[in-house]
């Protein structure tokens, strides 16, 4: 890394950036072609400001990226990024002339838009009102101002004349929500696509389109297992085209199958990811996510997490996983640790080294850690090396109480029994017998019954 590369970088994490400095296993080129729209750049700029071997190719593609749109901001952002990461670049230097030109652009093409409302507005045509809104919102959004498309595609909503139109309305507002990381409207949004008739032939399409959105904001809020079934619940029929400009199939897959590893036990892997027919296809497109979750399903514990720390690189640079990672793969572990343990009475220290940490630092501190937060139920012999769960196995459960069950028939038999020879005896019972024993039944015997016995 060169001096330039290394202050860009210093300064990012300074920050709180964060740094990946492994190369990815996925193709810059292949991945971007799976995305539309705005969410192209964003994916190039996060990827060149956070992976040390991608950082100048992504900054360039994300520079063209920009300069293909009418995003001004945008281009001076990658432009400035890529001159402090690599200034001896073509594309580090800010074309002046071009950013001189789009601007007026820009504002002639707003001032048209805005007399071409007006107009519509004069004339108190509706559905000419509708569209020169939208068609307002739209420049709005293109030329970054997403809070000018925002009060533009909410004012929509009052010249709607159909369900279809509504529909619309609110897949515009989801995606300038997401651009603006406002998670919690994101549900509101989405009200007009969940409300379609399952008999319309764009239900299963906008259902899916749902599924996704409401999964990333359930992400960006940490509801992880609630966003890992809005994955999961998603249509693999339905074409990319719908959804691609907010994800790919290839980011429902590893969404959904890393939630879901985080959150879900082995018979739920099995059953809403292994068995799903749906999902299964998604998984086909990452099948190092399918090999991770079968894995974890048929108990291999230690394989599933090296697949899984083998891909880390590519996930961090994902622009809504990348802040999750650290805590789904600290759950992911925890969850196979105590899984793990579950068989054994107890296991040697260095054993489980082997299997979870290889040559690297103990994991007796860890255990120890998982221990202190309840998060797993054991205990640690410092000095034997090796790590005892406590067991609440309810195998055992079940045991102890048929023999308490046991116990009890026996007392219960045997106080009947009593009670027969008694009988038996032509002896006199009085008094009521309390449930379950015979402890309190007060005998009496007549004078013959005494002489008799004796």
């Amino acid at each position: 890394m060169d001096d330039r590369k290394l202050a860009f970088f210093t300064a990012i994490e300074d920050q709180g950036g964060v740094i990946v400095k492994e190369t990815p296993k996925f193709d810059l080129d292949l991945y971007i072609q799976n995305y539309k729209g705005r969410t192209r750049f964003e994916r190039l700029l996060h990827i060149g400001r956070s992976s040390v071997p991608l950082c100048v190719d992504a900054l360039t593609a994300a520079v063209q990226e920009a300069k293909a749109g009418s995003d001004i901001l945008r281009y001076q952002m990658a432009v400035n990024s890529l001159f402090q990461a690599a200034p001896n670049e073509p594309e580090a230097i800010l074309d002046k002339t071009w950013m001189e030109s789009k601007e007026k652009e820009n504002r002639d093409t707003t001032a048209h838009l805005q007399a071409e409302l007006q107009s519509y507005k004069n004339n108190m045509i509706k559905e000419s009102i509708r569209m020169g809104t939208e068609d307002l919102g739209k420049h709005f959004q293109s030329i970054g101002d997403v809070e000018a498309a925002m009060d533009s595609f909410w004012k929509m909503r009052t010249e709607v004349s159909s369900t279809e139109q509504l529909v619309d309305i609110g897949k515009l507002l989801v995606r300038v929500a997401i651009e603006r990381r406002d998670w919690k409207s994101i549900g509101s949004h989405l009200k007009p696509l969940n409300m379609v008739n399952d008999s319309d032939p764009k239900a299963k399409a906008l259902k899916t389109y749902s599924k996704i959105a409401n999964g990333i904001a359930a992400l960006g809020q940490e509801r992880y297992k609630e966003a890992a079934f809005c994955f999961v619940e998603a249509s693999s029929g339905v074409p990319p085209e719908i959804y691609n400009q907010i994800a790919s199939p290839n980011d429902v897959a590893i969404y959904g199958g890393l939630l879901a590893l985080a959150t879900m036990d082995r018979h739920e892997l099995q059953a809403n990811l292994l068995d799903n027919d749906s999902f299964r296809e998604f998984l086909q497109r990452e099948p190092h996510i399918r090999r991770a979750i079968t894995q974890f399903v048929n108990g291999r514990y230690a394989a599933c997490i090296e697949i899984l720390e083998s891909y880390r690189p590519d996930y961090l640079l994902d622009i809504y996983l990348q802040k999750h990672v650290p805590k789904l793969y600290a759950d992911i572990r925890t969850k196979s640790i105590v899984q793990y343990l579950k068989p054994f009475s107890c296991v040697r220290l260095d054993t489980m080294q082997k299997a979870f940490n290889g040559p690297g630092p103990s994991i007796e501190d860890e255990l120890f850690t998982m221990i202190k937060d309840g998060k797993l139920n054991a205990r640690i012999d410092a000095i034997n090396k090796s790590i005892t769960p406590i067991s609440t196995d309810s195998r055992q459960q079940m045991q102890s109480k048929a023999l308490q069950t046991l116990e009890n028939y026996e007392k219960q038999a045997l106080d009947r029994i009593r009670r027969m020879n008694i009988m038996a005896a032509d002896l006199e019972v009085k008094g009521s017998r309390k449930p379950g024993g015979m402890n309190d039944i007060s005998l009496s015997m007549t004078m013959d019954d005494t002489a008799s016995l004796a």
